[in-house]
């Protein structure tokens, strides 16, 4: 008998009747992965914190969190490289007890020529005229001038006499990380010192007290996320983070999702850093050296690793470009020190020879199980989203095909049309659904995932069918090693 749903069998009313049943019509394999951008607004920014809101675009969110804002910068790097991404702000106020960072640039010696000065601020270029003729409080002045000229910075500058004072927008930890450099590009980028005029700068400090990312977090509830912009390294805020994304995790939820970020730190710093964390959804990047703060590394590496997922979850995510200025060569980390760093849970990034910086092997900062024993299984965050990304079809194959049927033993035969399942029609659709997949380089090794497939009734409840699905996501080519054994020629 045909399982119509709808039409009565008991109608004497003449000719046709048909009802619309589109169970068997849905292709697509996923929602939308949508992105969090987790960052602080300023303090006269009117959009409401601690509630996520969708992104319309960057202009409206600095009209909203503020220009030079954090959050505002942030969105700024991410829509570099994830330009259509259904993209998320979550905005946090600065903490009660929180303390903005400070930093300063004394003029000492006034110059003897006229030219151009450059400095970096948080990575952005600003440059400003001198005088053969200026005393060292005209220089200040011109440089606080010239900072507060710029909207987007994330600090304000104020002057007094011949030292300008920096202080950032956001009061916490981030602000620690804006890096004040003067003429980075060199005489090779046309970046020279005018003759004569010299200064002292005193990194940016002091910054302390970070939001409190809990009460945020809660009221994501059932929001989908797959990937979280992290600009925070503390251990409150990770561990917030890092719980909040497990629980994503767990059966009853089944949103998933994973974390990047990024920590401005020494080889030793960052093996330091990577001893205390154990996060299976955190990429974290160790930056040494950069003038760009790595809470805007951690947005364009999102950006980046967002933008190849969406396209195909499985491909590496190495060789992503990054937005951000390289570090000197001689704070850049070499292929030994990346080696270490990717062994101890951190990810690594490479310098090309015209200063692109692009991703190298990017890995989670998970190193054991619970028995404290090695363990590589989610070593990969490609695994991790091949592996959710599966499990998305599988769900929304049975789902969709399956929403409203009966259940019968395993030897009864269903006529066609008919709304029974058993085990055995369940069971074949997961193993063309698996087939399917791998034809879409999402998993491999089908007649081994076949052979330990199992779908069974629930003894307890007759309901129920439970299975065993043993998933094999595809991998990525990261190497080739190549023993070159030449040979001489024999020619005459």
């Amino acid at each position: 008998m045909i399982g119509f749903t709808q039409i009565p069998q008991g109608g004497k009313a003449t000719l046709f009747f048909a009802e619309v049943d589109n169970s068997q019509a849905n292709n697509l394999t996923a929602g939308s992965l949508r992105t969090l951008i987790i960052g602080q607004k300023n303090a006269s920014g009117d959009i409401a914190p601690n509630l996520p809101a969708l992104l319309e675009s960057v202009l409206w969110l600095q009209g909203r969190a503020g220009r030079g804002s954090m959050l505002a910068l942030q969105a700024e790097f991410y829509r570099k490289r994830d330009t259509t991404g259904e993209t998320y702000v979550l905005p946090l106020s600065d903490s009660p007890a929180g303390v903005a960072a400070t930093g300063s640039i004394a003029v000492s010696a006034p110059p003897t020529a006229a030219g151009t000065d450059t400095l970096y601020i948080a990575g952005r270029r600003i440059q400003y005229a001198v005088a053969a003729t200026q005393t060292t409080a005209q220089v200040a002045a011109a440089i606080s001038g010239a900072i507060n000229a710029a909207p987007d910075l994330p600090v304000t500058a104020a002057v007094s006499t011949s030292t300008v004072t920096l202080t950032a927008r956001a009061k916490g930890e981030a602000g620690n990380d804006i890096q004040i450099v003067r003429n980075f590009l060199g005489t090779l980028g046309g970046e020279n010192a005018p003759a004569g005029l010299a200064m002292t700068i005193t990194p940016m400090s002091g910054g302390s007290g970070n939001p409190d990312l809990a009460a945020a977090l809660a009221n994501l509830n059932d929001d989908a996320f797959e990937f979280y912009v992290m600009p925070y390294t503390d251990t409150t805020s990770l561990n917030a983070l890092r719980d909040h994304i497990a629980a994503r995790w767990s059966w009853d939820k089944m949103l998933y999702g994973g974390a990047f970020s990024a920590l401005r730190a020494t080889l030793s710093g960052a093996t330091t850093f990577s001893a205390a964390r154990n996060d299976q959804h955190m990429v974290c990047v160790p930056v040494n050296g950069s003038p760009t703060p790595s809470w805007l590394i951690s947005a364009g590496l999102a950006g980046s690793c967002a933008a190849s997922v969406r396209v195909d979850p499985g491909l590496p995510l190495h060789g992503l470009p990054l937005d951000m200025l390289p570090p000197p060569r001689e704070l850049r980390f070499g292929i030994g020190e990346r080696n270490i760093l990717l062994n101890n849970g951190m990810g690594a990034f490479v310098v090309q020879a015209d200063g692109t910086v692009l991703t190298d092997t990017l890995v989670t900062t998970y190193r054991t199980n619970g028995q404290g024993a090695p363990d590589d299984s989610y070593l990969y965050p490609e695994r991790l989203y091949c592996l959710a990304a599966a499990i998305r079809r599988l769900k929304n194959g049975v789902t969709s095909r399956f929403g409203r049927f009966k259940l019968a033993s395993a030897d009864q035969r269903p006529r066609p049309g008919s709304r029974i399942i058993t085990t055995s029609i369940i069971r074949d659709f997961i193993l063309g659904e698996y087939r399917r997949m791998q034809d879409d380089g999402l998993v491999q090794e089908y007649d081994r995932f076949a052979e330990a497939l199992v779908v069974e009734r629930n003894s307890a409840n007759r309901c129920r069918v439970d299975g065993l699905l043993p998933i094999i996501p595809i991998d990525q080519f990261r190497q080739f090693a190549g023993l070159v054994q030449f040979r001489q020629s024999t020619g005459a």
